[in-house]
């Protein structure tokens, strides 16, 4: 059943439900469910990085769009003063 789980929630990239099982790893006794456990986790883990390599990406180009956008805006307090 927690095998089963696991697999939807990496299939799925449900971050929640990933969270909530990892926290709560019952003890196998079957060889072949460790060895799937252990695929699924090291899935998981290659997931959430990703996931957090793609977030990154995405700030730091939110962060030169803005910077442009900033780049483009007229300064309105700008004036020439000529009386010296």
């Amino acid at each position: 059943m927690w095998l089963n789980q696991l697999k939807v929630a990496v299939v799925q990239k449900d971050l929640e439900l990933l969270a909530r099982l990892l926290d709560d790893i019952p003890a196998f006794e079957d060889a072949k469910e460790i060895e799937q456990a252990q695929f699924l986790i090291k899935e998981a883990t290659l997931l959430v990085q990703k996931l957090k390599d793609d977030t990154a990406a995405s700030m730091v180009q939110m962060k030169k769009n803005i910077d442009f956008l900033n780049s483009t805006k007229v300064d309105k307090t700008s004036k020439f003063d000529i009386t010296s």
